[in-house]
């Protein structure tokens, strides 16, 4: 039982000697049993000392030294885990604890090359599933060396699966016609479509934005999972549904209850939204890929694209526009080089 004016996540309990102590919990921290007396000034000095302490890992008193699991443990401490994205931390904590629970009692120094094979090999009907525990892998066993449990990495060499999915589907410009006739201007839906095409950035950077973000007619993001900063001029289509919109909310969009998305329950919502239009095998992401197919087909370069979507390589900015119109783009090339013919011809009459 809580006793009044004790401080956040202290309570007092009675110990099997009937005496009254004072005890702090806190998800993720060790528990305190407070020596000093509550109110006094030793007690505020111990209680600021418990907060300032370093975080444990739940379960690390548990695994045994050497294994994978204790390896886990430790890696979740490390600045390469700190630095990723929430949303990277939620998907890959997930591939890590899956493995974990299969070979969490097994010893890190016992891992060979084969065995990292073998493991790929059993998810090749899902190579996707298979490439991203192989990512991990690489990623645990790179700690691994970096704290002297091992010499070698078992990883290298062994190359990822083919994957033959182009990955989430870019929509078409008859897909975002088809969305835009069943939900008009003004709905939630046709602004959170507006957000996604027209600024080209993940549905965890849309479900944040604001107008407060809005600074001389330019939306400033700051990519959750990248970090990138982002000064993205505003599209006039975007201008005019925002205007369009009620303003009821911090954020632009908002749930039924008027508090910020998810990302999964607004890639949820989003997705019953398609399909009240009809539309299917289609997401939120997609509408990324068709912002940068949009730019590609107007002609901009891969670095200006970048500069809208944030990526940080080409080589990815590349595999966003892959779905650019090839029959406008032929066309395009077709009537340069006609026009470079006409031009040739003029410069060089048959008679002089």
């Amino acid at each position: 039982m809580k006793r009044r004016g004790l401080p956040k996540w202290c309570s007092e309990f009675q110990d099997r000697h009937g005496k009254w102590r004072v005890r702090a919990r806190r998800k993720g921290f060790p528990p305190h049993y407070f020596k000093a007396s509550p109110g006094t000034d030793e007690f505020a000095v111990e209680y600021r000392r418990w907060l300032a302490g370093e975080k444990h890992e739940i379960g690390a008193s548990r695994t045994k030294p050497g294994t994978i699991s204790a390896l886990i443990v430790k890696f979740y401490g490390s600045a390469k885990y700190l630095q990723w994205a929430e949303s990277t931390k939620v998907i890959n904590r997930g591939v890590i604890e899956r493995f974990r629970a299969e070979h969490g009692d097994k010893r890190v120094a016992m891992i060979e090359r084969k065995h990292v094979r073998s493991m790929i090999e059993k998810k090749m009907a899902a190579p996707n599933a298979a490439n991203h525990l192989l990512v991990m892998l690489r990623a645990l066993m790179e700690f691994a060396i970096d704290q002297e449990w091992r010499r070698d990495d078992p990883t290298a060499g062994i190359k990822r699966l083919t994957v033959k999915s182009g990955g989430f589907v870019t929509w078409s410009e008859e897909d975002i016609a088809t969305f835009e006739a069943k939900h008009a201007v003004g709905t939630r839906a046709r602004l959170a479509l507006a957000l996604l095409l027209y600024t080209g950035q993940r549905r965890g950077d849309v479900i944040r934005m604001g107008r407060q973000h809005v600074r001389d007619h330019r939306l400033h993001v700051t990519q959750e999972k990248t970090g990138v900063r982002l000064a993205i001029p505003m599209h006039p289509e975007l201008i005019a549904t925002l205007a369009a919109t009620p303003a009821d909310n911090l954020t632009f969009i908002s749930n039924r209850s008027g508090k910020p998305f998810e990302a999964k329950s607004f890639t949820m919502w989003f997705g019953r939204c398609c399909a009240e239009a009809g539309l299917s095998g289609l997401s939120a992401h997609g509408l990324r890929k068709a912002c940068a197919r949009r730019l590609a087909e107007a002609g901009c370069s891969v670095h200006e694209i970048a500069s809208i979507t944030g990526h940080k390589t080409l080589k990815e900015v590349q595999r966003y526009t892959e779905a650019v119109d090839q029959e406008r783009t032929a066309t395009a090339a077709i009537n340069r080089q006609t026009s470079a013919n006409q031009e040739q011809k003029l410069s060089n009459p048959s008679t002089g």
